[in-house]
């Protein structure tokens, strides 16, 4: 009997399992020896199936989770502040530099802008309805459903 099929299995499940542990405990104080234990592998091992796997190092996957997670936080009117601190950084600068290199806007934009769909949202709730599934229910047909431009 090939002894390779299941030595895969039990090494991938120990990959999955620190990648569940990253995800559980993002908002701590994580490093590569920490992360590699959870699998019982040396950090260089670990690094290197890590990555064949996910594609990324396991510091870029917690680093997603927590700019994932402070997305999140931030779309639930968190303060950047607040939202810094609750996702695992130390530090607001790196904080702020970070989430705009991947994300595109500054967090403080971002929770601005979010904050204006919220409100988007409460005064004209049908924008926000797909058309299909508006016409589908008939809401376009019945005028108390409709909204009026102001």
């Amino acid at each position: 009997m090939d002894k390779e099929p299941y030595s895969n299995v039990y090494l991938y499940r120990r990959i999955v399992q620190a990648k569940l542990f990253i995800d559980k405990n993002f908002a701590d104080h994580l490093d590569l020896d920490n992360i590699a234990g959870e699998a019982f592998f040396s950090k260089y091992h670990f690094l290197r199936l890590f990555k064949k796997i996910y594609h990324k190092t396991p510091y870029q996957y917690l680093t997603a989770v927590r700019i994932e997670k402070a997305m999140e936080l931030l779309g639930n009117n968190k303060s950047v502040t607040e939202v810094c601190f609750l996702v695992g950084f130390e530090s607001i600068s790196s904080f702020s530099g970070l989430f705009k290199r991947l994300v595109g806007t500054s967090p403080s934009a971002y929770l601005l802008q979010q904050q204006q769909i919220k409100a988007q949202v409460l005064k004209t709730p049908l924008r926000f309805v797909p058309n299909c599934f508006a016409e589908n229910y008939g809401w376009k047909q019945k005028s108390n459903f409709e909204e009026v431009p102001e």
